[in-house]
């Protein structure tokens, strides 16, 4: 696992969380933030993934 698939995952994991905040207080803009976090993560954690196969690729 590299840093931006680590990196990814806790930006994901923190977008749900104040997407869920904003739900709870009713605040559309952190719900819209939160769900743009996500978004964030997991393109990060994508590309993460793409490294780490292309690593894996050259080693074979």
């Amino acid at each position: 696992m590299n840093k931006d698939q680590v990196k990814g995952a806790v930006k994901d994991a923190a977008g749900k969380v104040q997407q869920k905040t904003g739900e709870v207080v009713g605040s559309t803009e952190q719900q819209a933030k939160g769900l743009a976090k996500q978004v964030d993560g997991k393109a990060q954690k994508a590309y993460g993934d793409v490294k780490e196969a292309a690593k894996d690729a050259g080693k074979h």
